[in-house]
């Protein structure tokens, strides 16, 4: 093989391997609780932070959409302020992430709020206990 193959195949290696590293290394997000963004906040760096959104922090100006909130992993919990609506699920006492940056004013600017939901499906258990209980009834033997 000729020396300039070579060294044109190792110059587009390099370069393929660079644009690899910078892309992962900007898009990624960290998850963090509410005590590991308190102990050691960096500010501008981009986090996810998960835990249950603080009942009595939730407050929401429809006029400007204005959200403030508190994140909170039970032993701390994080000012958390979102420009835009909250999500369906998304209340007081429910788990949630929100994705965005701490702010050296001392909260956190969401850029994104997920509301979290439970995985399992649980059947509406009265609805099917009142239809097996109706079918029961008109199967019975009437009483003399």
């Amino acid at each position: 093989m000729k020396p300039k193959f070579i060294v044109g195949g190792v110059v587009i290696a390099l370069a393929l391997g660079y644009m690899i590293w910078a892309g992962v290394s900007q898009s990624v997000v960290y998850f963090v609780t509410p005590s590991e963004l308190s102990a050691a906040p960096v500010a501008g760096k981009a986090y996810r932070l998960g835990g249950l959104v603080e009942r009595g922090s939730l407050q929401w100006e429809p006029r400007t959409l204005d959200l403030t909130f508190k994140v909170s992993d039970g032993k701390t919990s994080v000012p958390v302020r979102h420009h835009g609506a909250p999500p369906d699920l998304f209340g007081e006492g429910r788990g949630a992430v929100v994705e965005g940056q701490w702010m050296s004013d001392g909260y956190f600017k969401a850029s994104l709020i997920m509301a979290k939901h439970s995985e399992e499906y649980k059947a509406p258990h009265d609805v099917k206990e009142a239809q097996d209980k109706r079918l029961m009834n008109t199967l019975e033997k009437p009483k003399p």
